[in-house]
């Protein structure tokens, strides 16, 4: 589904990322996990061609992703909150995201109904635009967001990071279902090892730019990374 291929990506002298070669396939819920500076949020760029490669190329269900657009209507994302507009309410927001993914009123709000519990009364009836909202609530809108019409391809950066311990289980809980219950391949970077390792089938480690560590998630892969993150 997601194919990377002598992909690197250099400022100047410094290379922040260097993937001769990461295949991600379909329906796969796959985790991206490194310290700061790893090269994570550069990669999830370079799927949504957001920047260019300096070498090599990404294709997206055999798409080449900075020469076709072609890819975007099955794929979505939210790696922060400039995805969102914030001059909108959540619900228009919502609805703007519907109508691009040909989602009518009625089955959107059955969709939004399964989020009441996220939700915690403070996006939907709230009067408020996504701009006024916590840095939590805007992350909440906007993961969301990018579920809704079940795209393809979900891009989440650090979805777990500003939400309070509670909400954190939550999301967690309603990805893992997701996972199980759809064919959408879930591109998912971490902080969180913890989190990440019970979401993702698989996890791949970054450090300064490079892969280090693929691994199949099972029982082990948790005190594996704490390890790898400890030394």
């Amino acid at each position: 589904m997601i194919n990377a291929t002598d992909l690197s990506k250099k400022y100047g002298k410094k290379t922040v990322l260097n993937i001769p070669s990461l295949e991600i396939p379909k329906g796969q819920s796959f985790g991206l996990v490194g310290n700061n500076g790893a090269g994570k949020t550069t990669y999830f760029n370079l799927i949504l061609d957001l920047i260019q490669p300096t070498t090599g190329k990404i294709l997206n269900n055999d798409i080449q992703v900075n020469i076709s657009e072609e890819w975007k209507p099955f794929t979505s994302a939210f790696i922060d909150e400039s995805f969102l507009i914030g001059y909108l309410t959540p619900e228009e927001y919502f609805d703007f995201i519907a109508r691009l993914r040909g989602v009518n009123q009625v089955d959107l709000t059955v969709f939004l109904k399964q989020f009441e519990e996220l939700f915690n009364d403070e996006i939907l009836g709230q009067k408020k635009y996504l701009r006024d909202l916590s840095k939590g609530n805007q992350k909440k809108a906007g993961i969301v967001a990018a579920l809704i019409g079940q795209p393809e391809v979900v891009v989440l950066d650090e979805p777990f990071a500003n939400l309070d311990p509670t909400t954190q289980i939550r999301l967690k809980k309603i990805l893992k279902k997701i996972n199980e219950e759809s064919s959408s391949t879930f591109l998912i970077s971490s902080h969180d090892l913890g989190h990440i390792t019970e979401v993702c089938e698989r996890i791949v480690v970054l450090n300064k730019g490079e892969i280090i560590k693929d691994l199949k998630t099972s029982d082990e892969t948790l005190k594996e990374l704490e390890q790898f993150f400890a030394e």
